[in-house]
């Protein structure tokens, strides 16, 4: 029996129908790895998924990261629910493990929707109790959702999971903060 050889198919599509399906192909793989990067960029938009332990699902409050990349400069914007009460103090305490630095002087209170700064009287940052209290000129008025902006922070040199709480003071009040949430940051 003779041995007959296949012939390969050759580069050049035969049929018009043919080119139109290689080139609908190869735009569909280059969409398919294109997608691929999209959810490492919103993956530091959102508070994450834990197994084990944590925050109730509940108490997580919304974040965003510019970066999220250990040893670089970076932007948090930390979102806060609007509250029933008025907002005389923000606190932020962090682990003691978090090595990062903060810039006191590019730390912002906006609102939301709109942007609109609040004006500040001064931000405390205690790297000895982990803790950056934020004291507006005037109370926040209840009812707003307010983004806590921490522009040129320096992340720690090894990434992790650290939980930021957040806890605000009322005015008029016992001067005891009251918990609203946790920021859940992974540096990578």
């Amino acid at each position: 029996m003779p041995f007959k050889s296949f012939a390969l198919a050759s580069s050049q599509p035969r049929t018009p129908s043919q080119r139109w399906v290689r080139r609908g192909l190869a735009a569909l793989a280059a969409l398919s790895c294109s997608l691929a990067v999209v959810p490492a960029v919103v993956a530091q938009e959102l508070p994450g998924f834990t197994l084990f332990g944590g925050p109730r699902r509940e108490s997580q409050l919304s974040f965003r990261l510019d970066r999220g990349r250990e040893s670089s400069w970076d932007r948090y914007r930390l979102r806060i629910p609007a509250q029933n009460l008025a907002i005389a103090q923000i606190a932020i305490d962090y682990p003691d493990y978090y090595k990062g630095r903060f810039d006191t002087d590019r730390i912002d209170v906006r609102y939301k929707n709109g942007g609109e700064k609040i004006e500040l009287d001064r931000v405390v940052w205690n790297p000895e109790n982990y803790t950056i209290e934020i004291y507006p000129k005037e109370p926040i008025p209840s009812g707003k959702q307010l983004e806590v902006v921490l522009s040129n922070v320096r992340n720690p040199d090894m990434g992790g999971m650290y939980y930021f709480n957040c806890r605000i003071l009322t005015p008029g009040d016992t001067p005891l903060l009251r918990y609203i949430g946790t920021w859940l940051i992974q540096i990578t």
